[in-house]
């Protein structure tokens, strides 16, 4: 061992893996960074003194007798006004061609906000996509993920969020992202004039796979200075989620842990759930939200990630493409935002819960009508004009590509009811029929 400029620096690597080597160190910490032969790496695992990193980019071409340098400090990030607008490698470093970040380090990676300084969240979070906001109305503070299978278009999702949610701040988490979709985000940003209020770290197919371990706690790092020290409403956007898993997978199997499910690291729900408890309303008005995609494989819901991921979350969205309009909707039978009762009719119009229930009601009448239908069952009067009902509401309300405020999308089920069905049928209170249904017949 040499020490120079504080620094310890070993010379004898043992047991290389492809993603991990050992070193007999001391006085090193959990998480502490590192450089292997000039390579990033980090601490993530300590017994005794035989100390093991993973190497960010790799282990090939790395000698037994290279320089392994422990460098004090866990991963760092600076943060200042700077980050606005600015896209950013898994480390920080600017990938846009702008100059350096001049601001305050701060380590990431940091523990979750104490639970006294959370408030329960009441702010809605618009997004301007009806099948969110009138049947899975998001608030500030909460975690959700869309769920979807690899080849529906959810980073088009993610960019329309982006660019549609009421916050003060997007910043997206690219993890394993093609450099097609890197260059979609980055010129529909341009493009829309919205760079300013949007701050990315990405990690594409071309940067090795472990680097991405880093994304979520570089978004998050940037998230709690703006939501702590400027009270902002910020939303994280975190794409995708599995290839963050994978990457934890091939950290894990390498050091030889026993894989858990799915050959996933049996920490897997801490990891996520570190990631997740994030999220948060602070008592005096910043916050934090998170949406994260989950690409699903075959659409296997048990899988460990998205299982894992169910049970840390407040809801899901699922992605589904609807053959009868030819369009991906939100489906409402599938996606749930469990804290949607905080908002609707308190913060939406009183008519939201009663118009978002009867709506789905409906629909799955349509639905139904469908199975008879397929099962060669003759359709009623009724069947016929929910299948009609269905198809508009899909494409008109539950489709992607729909961008209208709530009240909109409320006036727009509205006038539904009113041109298939009757009052009795669609069965709303007295009172709100009385003020919104002669209004959708004029709509209409």
């Amino acid at each position: 061992m040499n020490t120079k400029a504080f620094q310890k620096i070993y010379t004898h690597i043992e047991n290389v893996t492809k993603a991990t080597c050992t070193v007999h160190a001391d006085g090193v910490a959990n998480d502490e960074m590192a450089t292997v032969a000039g390579r990033p790496a980090q601490v993530v695992k300590i017994v005794g003194d035989r100390v093991t990193l993973q190497i960010f980019p790799g282990t090939q071409g790395i000698a037994t007798n290279a320089e392994v340098v422990f460098l004090g400090r866990p991963p760092m990030l600076k943060v200042s006004d700077e980050l606005k607008g600015r896209f950013f490698n898994a480390y920080g470093d600017p990938i846009d061609g702008g100059p350096e970040i001049e601001g305050k380090e701060v380590e990431i990676g940091g523990p979750s906000v104490n639970p006294v300084r959370r408030k329960q969240p009441s702010e809605l979070i618009a997004t301007g996509i009806a099948g969110i906001d009138l049947n899975n109305t998001l608030v500030t503070g909460q975690k959700i993920p869309f769920f979807a299978d690899p080849d529906q278009p959810y980073n088009v999702v993610m960019a329309d969020v982006a660019l549609r949610a009421k916050a003060d701040l997007i910043i997206l988490g690219g993890m394993g992202m093609s450099n097609d979709d890197y260059l979609y985000y980055k010129t529909l940003f341009d493009n829309a004039g919205a760079l300013d209020r949007i701050t990315a770290f990405v990690n594409t197919t071309d940067n090795p796979p472990v680097e991405r371990l880093l994304v979520p706690d570089m978004c998050l790092t940037t998230a709690e200075h703006f939501a702590v020290e400027q009270k902002m409403k910020v939303l994280v956007l975190l794409t995708d989620m599995t290839l963050f898993a994978d990457a934890l997978s091939i950290v894990s199997n390498r050091m030889d842990q026993i894989p858990s499910k799915d050959s996933m690291p049996g920490s897997l729900y801490s990891d996520l759930a570190r990631i997740y408890e994030k999220a948060v309303q602070f008592p005096d008005g910043g916050s934090i939200t998170i949406i994260a995609v989950t690409t699903l494989s075959g659409g296997d819901i048990t899988h460990a990630i998205p299982d894992n991921t169910g049970y840390i979350t407040e809801g899901q969205l699922y992605l589904r493409r609807d053959t009868d309009v030819a369009k991906v909707i939100i489906d409402p039978f599938r996606s749930l935002s469990r804290l949607k009762q905080l908002v609707i009719g308190k913060k939406t119009r009183k008519d939201h819960p009663q118009v978002m229930n009867t709506a789905i009601r409906l629909f799955a009448d349509a639905a139904g009508a469908k199975t008879k239908l397929e099962n060669g069952f003759d359709l009623t009067e009724y069947d016929k004009r929910a299948l009609q009902f269905a198809k508009e509401y899909s494409r008109e309300l539950l489709a992607i590509d729909i961008n209208i405020e709530i009240d909109t999308m409320l006036d727009t089920a509205w006038k539904f009811f009113g041109k298939y069905f009757t009052q009795d049928e669609v069965g709303i209170k007295k009172e709100l029929m009385d003020q919104y249904w002669n209004e959708s017949a004029k709509a209409s």
